[in-house]
């Protein structure tokens, strides 16, 4: 079974301003970028040796010493890519130019509040704005995406995202000691994908908490059920605290339908950064047979292959070649306001246990 795995790329890239040149640009972005023929043409971040690095690396050919000097120089039509911490997002974007190409890097803000405004601006100033939620470009992604579009699955009823691993958080300096940890910063990803194929929710229960390992972090393990009424039901459990070697690890995206059933291996999550294969296996129902696993052959992972998707989406959309943007800055506001209500269901706790005489 042949499914699509890549995503609609321009005709006419235009060129790409880098802002910020951290971890996730120098493993993701840019080689997501080379893949895709994409050219980046400068950079800038906060530490100078870190841009220069990058440019060195990459062959980009200028280091901007300022967020000013990035946009002052930038070519007409070029695409503002940030990658910065979500408390700095709305004043880059306040120094970008009236009408810019922006994609922005997830999360859109710390919590919903931060999000809305961030969409305001970019409303005013007439931005062609998405977040980066690239997880909806993963090869496998755009393989179940395509069957179920093809009808081999079905009406789609039951989305399973887990995850059991021992991600190194220290890589991340910058997220600790802030108030919201695991969910906006990781399970974001996966409330996304659930909306993604089952739509908006009527609401979630939720409950995120600590590492004893990590008590300085908000958050590192989390369960979310959504509900989606008496027939479809939809559930995220990660757990980044299980320290006990690979045996029991996994990290998977389980789609069920109808008509058959499809399992994304999320491998970037076993060994992070280094990582395993992603792969893909569907199951259709056939009558009078047993079911029978295919395994699909994959195009690339989630990183970097997802991340062309997010880049060459706002570069089509910006030139008319696209009225869809699947990840703009208005969607994405709504699964942080799926994110919020997780946040205030956990905050609220669980229905106390009726007494027993």
């Amino acid at each position: 079974m042949h499914l699509a795995q890549r995503p609609l790329l321009p005709r006419h890239p235009r060129p790409i301003v880098a802002i910020g040149a951290g971890s996730v640009v120098r493993a993701a972005h840019l080689p997501a970028y080379r893949l895709a023929g994409f050219s980046v043409v400068s950079v800038f971040d906060l530490v100078p040796a870190t841009a220069a690095a990058l440019a060195r690396d990459f062959g980009i050919p200028r280091v901007c010493a300022s967020l000013d000097e990035a946009v002052r120089s930038a070519p007409p039509h070029a695409v503002f890519d940030l990658a910065t911490p979500a408390e700095a997002i709305l004043a880059t974007l306040k120094a970008l130019p009236e009408g810019a190409a922006v994609l922005i890097q997830k999360p859109p803000g710390l919590n919903l509040a931060d999000t809305r405004a961030i969409m305001e601006l970019c409303r005013r100033k007439r931005f062609t704005a998405a977040v980066n939620l690239q997880l909806r470009y993963m090869p496998a992604v755009l393989a179940i995406q395509d069957a179920i579009r093809r009808g081999e699955l079905g009406e789609i009823h039951d989305v399973e995202v887990r995850l059991t691993c021992c991600t190194p958080w220290r890589i991340w300096k910058h997220l600790f000691g802030i108030p919201r940890m695991e969910i906006v910063y990781h399970s974001i990803h996966y409330v996304d994908i659930v909306r993604a194929f089952l739509g908006d929710p009527a609401g979630v229960w939720a409950k995120t908490v600590k590492d004893p390992a990590h008590l300085d972090l908000a958050s590192t393990r989390t369960t979310i059920a959504f509900d989606y009424g008496d027939v479809k039901r939809a559930t995220i459990t990660t757990n980044h605290a299980h320290g006990f070697g690979p045996k029991h690890e996994e990290s998977y995206l389980k789609i069920e339908g109808t008509r058959g059933a499809a399992k994304a291996r999320l491998g970037i999550n076993l060994g992070y950064p280094h990582g395993v294969p992603d792969t893909l296996e569907i199951c259709r129902l056939r009558d009078g047979t047993e079911p029978q696993w295919e395994n699909i052959p994959l195009e690339g992972g989630w990183i970097p292959q997802a991340f062309m998707g997010t880049m060459a989406s706002v570069m089509c959309r910006a030139d008319g070649e696209t009225d869809e943007l699947p990840t703009s800055i208005e969607d994405a506001c709504h699964t942080m306001a799926v994110i919020e209500a997780c946040y205030e269901s956990s905050a609220r706790g669980a229905t106390p246990i009726p007494s027993v005489p």
